[in-house]
């Protein structure tokens, strides 16, 4: 979709930063991801041309993880960060382990999970793969039921000790596991979660908006966002027709699709882009802007496999100054989906 180009023309993308939770290290506003699309949707110039993009609007926090393209997303990303040759000290480097490289149900029983061997072990595998001696940030992709939650705690406060990472943190806990996780962090003097990585947008709301709204407070959670744009539903590319090299279509993201290629949401994006261009701004633009008036996120993380896609989803940055309240509660009033905050 090219609605913007308007919009384009009047403003110019201004990064602006956040701090990532309660800790010093400030990240873009807008940060760039690889998911499904390294290594599986685009190649090596591509990958270049994207990251170049996002690193001269001002991004300086890139996302990745061992189980996306089986490792080759990282390998790429890796090889752009080498060949440009950015200074270290001005970007953000992540990579997330639990699936294993292959996945859990390829993977071998020590290939996954949150245990001390695994995490060391994808830990340098991710340096080698993105060609840095230490990772920025180091998530666990997913809670583990099988290992006790002190040995993981216990073994991302060694890598820090060891310098291989800066800050450790989730993706996809609960707030409860998230707290289980500082308490034990407390009890040994250890250093606990910085960052969660949740999804978050307008049809999904909950966790970001509810559940850890006291946590914020009271540990100083940060936030690097998945999916503003509901894996392109709310660009409205989805509306009338799935486009053939739509994401969606792509078999690994089966469970996307099912929960959200659903005529509700199709029907609220129509009116959300109507008031988007009431707004002199696209629709994409508009969704991902909505993200950013949350306070409690650190960053946004976008994917774009497109250099125009990615051109016109930096916008957001100056276009959430053009969503003042009364704009606000008009997207409410179209998404009637605002969570209910328990009355304490």
């Amino acid at each position: 979709m090219r609605q913007s180009t308007a919009f384009l023309t009047k403003i110019e993308s201004k990064m602006e930063y956040r701090n990532l939770g309660r800790s010093g290290l400030q990240v873009s506003e807008l940060s760039f991801g690889s998911w499904i699309t390294f290594g599986t949707q685009i190649g090596q110039k591509q990958a270049t041309e994207l990251m170049t993009m996002a690193y001269d609007h001002g991004v300086n926090f890139f996302d990745n993880a061992e189980v996306y393209a089986s490792g080759e997303s990282e390998v790429l990303m890796g090889k752009v960060l080498k060949d440009r040759g950015w200074s270290r000290d001005s970007f953000a480097v992540s990579s997330k382990a639990y699936f294993g490289i292959k996945g859990l149900k390829d993977s071998k029983p020590m290939q996954k999970g949150n245990t001390r061997k695994h995490l060391t072990e994808a830990c340098h595998q991710a340096l080698e793969r993105l060609q840095v001696d230490y990772l920025d940030l180091f998530f666990c992709h997913r809670p583990d039921k099988k290992t006790p939650i002190e040995e993981t705690v216990w073994t991302m406060h060694n890598l820090i000790q060891q310098g291989k990472i800066l800050y450790w943190g989730t993706s996809e806990w609960s707030a409860q596991e998230i707290m289980e996780a500082h308490m034990v962090a407390r009890q040994n003097h250890l250093i606990g979660p910085t960052m969660e990585q949740p999804q978050y947008n307008m049809l999904v709301r909950e966790k970001v908006e509810v559940e850890f709204s006291q946590i914020y407070k009271t540990v100083g959670l940060g936030t690097t966002t998945w999916s503003p744009l509901a894996s392109g539903v709310l660009t409205g590319k989805y509306n009338d027709t799935t486009p053939e090299d739509a994401r969606l279509n792509l078999s690994e993201l089966k469970w996307l699709a099912d929960k959200n290629l659903q005529q509700e949401y199709f029907d609220k994006v129509s009116k959300l882009t109507e008031l988007a261009q009431e707004l002199g701004m696209s629709m994409p633009v508009m969704a991902i802007a909505w993200t950013l008036k949350n306070p409690n996120v650190s960053t946004a993380i976008l994917g774009a496999s497109k250099t125009h896609q990615l051109e016109e989803n930096l916008m957001a940055s100056r276009a959430k100054h053009k969503l003042n309240q009364e704009v606000m509660d008009k997207i409410e009033a179209i998404l009637e989906n605002k969570p209910e905050h328990p009355p304490f």
